[in-house]
């Protein structure tokens, strides 16, 4: 029996390495509350959310990489990842899918961890679904409608398409 084929849903054709911004948005798997929780509009994250944070930050440690703006809800992640080369021409430069890659693995590595030794909620198999969804940030009206979605996402929690309230 064939499987169906999983439809890509990267923009056909763009580098996804290339100087730009990028909205990014990682679910946990079968959206687990696994980071933390929403209480009248506020976001507390748990030392899973915290080691999460953490990694998240460390993706700025890659040449020409930085996270402008994120937040950690309690199944999901969203993000903006700025990649610039900065004028120079040395090296190249990770794509969108290899950061969010080496940021899956360390975290779920670490997350195994913390189960192991009773930091951490025990999980179903994989921390992260499988894939991720992105966005081109096409221009300064673009980014900061984004923005404003990153800031305001713990308030309509409730409203949230990833929004699942499962403790």
């Amino acid at each position: 029996m064939e499987l169906p084929k999983r439809k890509s849903q990267r923009l056909k054709g763009y580098d996804y390495s290339h100087n730009n911004a990028y909205f990014i948005t990682i679910c946990a798997q079968n959206r687990c509350n696994l980071f933390g929780e929403i209480t009248d509009a506020t976001i507390t994250i748990n030392k899973a959310g915290e080691m999460v944070s953490e990694r998240l930050l460390n993706i700025s440690n890659a040449p020409g990489v930085t996270i402008d703006k994120y937040v950690i809800m309690p199944n999901h992640i969203h993000m903006i990842v700025r990649i610039s080369d900065n004028g120079t021409t040395q090296g190249s430069f990770p794509t969108v899918s290899e950061l969010v890659q080496r940021f899956k693995t360390i975290t779920t590595k670490l997350y195994v961890d913390g189960v192991k030794d009773g930091s951490y909620a025990p999980f179903d198999k994989k921390i992260w679904q499988k894939s991720f969804y992105d966005h081109v940030i096409r221009n300064e009206d673009d980014y900061l409608r984004i923005w404003q979605y990153i800031d305001e996402n713990p308030i309509k929690w409730t409203e949230d398409e990833y929004y699942c309230d499962n403790g």
